[in-house]
């Protein structure tokens, strides 16, 4: 048993170790040879190239496809961008309309009750033109919902009150450059030319 084991450590402390091996050759007998020089070690140099597959009918359809759907699909994502936080912000008023109305303060009922009949007494008193049944009931609700609801009033007053400003300047700066874009008439036409003739 010692003799194999220290057949085994010899063997193997020999493969750690790294030597010049002769090779028997008709030629030379002296030339000595690395192991990396040895037909058995060396691989022979491989030109791989790399061949790009021929696309087929189907992945030309794919790619064509793709490419007239991605116009859409940007479409999509930025109006999914613009609408998913007016949804949540919907989804969360409800969520806190209804935790109010689940536990909601004494007087609310009262107040309701008021507001709402404000406008039914304006739908009664608004027939005759649709103008009125549109003016009367949101009139006398919101005058209604002031008094009980005074700060919200004013809020959404002050709120109301920026927007039509915002929409009547628009609208005036609208008009003021459709009416400067306007061609002017003929006689004013002949009338610039004439005068231009005569200040040459």
């Amino acid at each position: 048993m010692y003799k194999v084991g220290g057949v085994a450590g010899v063997s193997g402390t020999l493969g750690l170790i790294s030597a010049s091996v002769l090779a028997a050759t008709d030629d030379k007998p002296s030339t000595t040879l690395s192991v990396d020089e040895l037909s058995l070690y060396t691989t022979a140099a491989q030109k791989i190239q790399h061949v790009e597959p021929e696309t087929g009918p189907v992945e030309e359809g794919v790619s064509t496809l793709r490419k007239l759907a991605e116009p859409y699909v940007t479409w999509c994502q930025g109006v999914y961008g613009t609408v998913k936080p007016k949804v949540d912000g919907t989804v969360q008023f409800g969520q806190n309309s209804y935790a109010y109305l689940k536990n909601p303060p004494p007087e609310f009922y009262p107040r309701a009750g008021i507001i709402g009949f404000a406008g039914i007494l304006g739908l009664f008193l608004g027939r005759g033109s649709r103008l009125k049944r549109l003016v009367y009931p949101t009139g006398l609700m919101a005058v209604g919902a002031s008094m009980y609801y005074p700060q919200e009033a004013v809020t959404i007053a002050k709120n109301t009150g920026d927007s039509i400003y915002d929409l009547a300047l628009q609208a005036y700066v609208s008009v003021e450059k459709l009416i400067r874009n306007t061609p002017a008439s003929k006689k004013d036409q002949a009338e610039k030319t004439s005068s231009g003739e005569t200040k040459a």
